[in-house]
């Protein structure tokens, strides 16, 4: 028997519909993965063997199981493809199950051992990329069931666990209850001032610098990247935290596409709305250039250029970043998009941001100082070298 249920796959922002394909046959007693699976795909045997009995369901333990991710040439990562997988085994393995219930459906999930869902991330650019296919039904964890929601045109399901997927696809009217799932542990567990604070900022609360705010302004509505100069405390920092507050707010089209880079960092609240305000990201000039343009170990995630994604990055004391993170900005600001290509993965986010740059006129930031001590250095200088080549006077004779 052959069961297909259908998943996502992510390379960077690039979604890519995938067919989770099960056949049960005879022969040597075992579960074979094949289709490019990485570790947490691989591992997928056990968890989903383990759900499915804890789920009293029945496991086809006297059959040769193969499970197939297609396009087998397609490298895929993420425990997302569990549910996926345990539903086609339970397909394939009951004649009976309405396989009507699995067109144009995608499955979202990682399971645990007893049967639950978990959260996962970059569930909005999955649903994006599912809607884009065709499909128009996905099942998703319940926390992340207003995310997918906002991609238009789909039905979505918020789930909790592996036995209420089953009844739903069974068409039962009764389904079992199951424990509330928890949000992604990225997600903001405490709350505090943060980027609220600068929702309350405004151009108007600044008096003064009648020139710079023009020129901020200037930048603002063109879109023109900015270089901000002066000694410390001068309203660099001022000026930059309110130029989001002169941007209009993201399109339809804009918003969905933000609100998709912030899901594909984990970092997208339950129940959260689309973020219709530009952004403004300031990453420290310490952080590592992984931090700064995207990256990471294991799964490859944006960095604060691609959170930045139109509104405002601000990098304070530019002279202090890193070399190579300097050099590697030319590619965001050419381009609007950052590409990171390691071993076989190549992911593209997009960093089409304002670029906000600041830096005091010295790197100490004392440049008033420091010009007055050297006019005065200049000025003894040029003193003792005149007083040296001057001819020495000599008494006159007979003096």
């Amino acid at each position: 028997m052959v069961a297909t249920t259908h998943t996502v796959s992510l390379q960077g922002a690039i979604g890519h519909v995938v067919d989770v394909q099960v056949d049960l046959s005879d022969g040597l007693v075992g579960t074979s993965l094949v289709g490019r699976p990485d570790t947490s795909i691989t591992e997928a045997r056990d968890r989903c063997r383990a759900a499915v009995r804890n789920s009293r369901f029945t496991w086809p333990n006297t059959r040769r199981t193969t499970i197939l991710l297609s396009p087998a040439d397609l490298p895929k990562r993420g425990p997302h493809f569990d549910l996926a997988i345990a539903v086609a085994v339970l397909v394939a393995a009951d004649p009976k199950f309405p396989r009507g219930a699995l067109e144009g459906a995608a499955m979202i999930g990682e399971l645990t051992l007893d049967g639950r869902i978990r959260c996962v991330p970059g569930v909005l650019p999955m649903t994006m990329a599912a809607a884009a296919r065709g499909i128009r039904t996905v099942y998703v964890p319940e926390p992340q069931l207003a995310e997918a929601k906002m991609v238009p045109g789909m039905e979505v399901f918020g789930i909790r666990s592996l036995a209420q997927v089953v009844a739903l696809l069974q068409g039962e009217t009764e389904v079992p209850e199951a424990p509330e799932v928890e949000e992604l542990s990225g997600a903001p567990l405490i709350s505090w001032r943060g980027e609220e604070r600068l929702e309350e900022l405004d151009m108007s609360d600044v008096l003064g610098m009648a020139d710079a705010r023009y020129a901020v302004e200037v930048a603002a509505a063109g879109g023109h990247h900015l270089m901000l100069t002066g000694p410390k405390g001068s309203g660099k920092t001022t000026l930059a935290e309110r130029i989001p507050g002169l941007l209009p707010d993201l399109s339809d089209d804009e918003s969905l596409e933000l609100t998709a880079v912030h899901s594909l960092c984990g970092t997208l609240p339950a129940g959260a709305a689309r973020i219709v305000r530009p952004p403004f990201r300031a990453p420290h000039h310490s952080a590592s250039r992984t931090g700064i343009l995207g990256g990471g170990t294991g799964r490859v995630r944006p960095g604060e250029v691609s959170k930045a994604h139109l509104g405002v990055l601000f990098l304070d004391e530019f002279p202090l970043f890193p070399t190579d993170v300097v050099e590697a900005l030319r590619e965001p600001l050419e381009a609007g998009e950052i590409s990171i290509s390691r071993g076989e993965e190549d992911a593209t986010y997009p960093a089409r941001a304002m670029f906000v740059f600041a830096c005091n006129p010295c790197k100490c930031g004392q440049a008033a100082e420091h010009s007055r001590t050297r006019v005065l250095t200049v000025g003894r200088s040029m003193l003792e070298r005149k007083a040296r080549l001057a001819p020495a006077v000599r008494p006159e004779r007979g003096a």
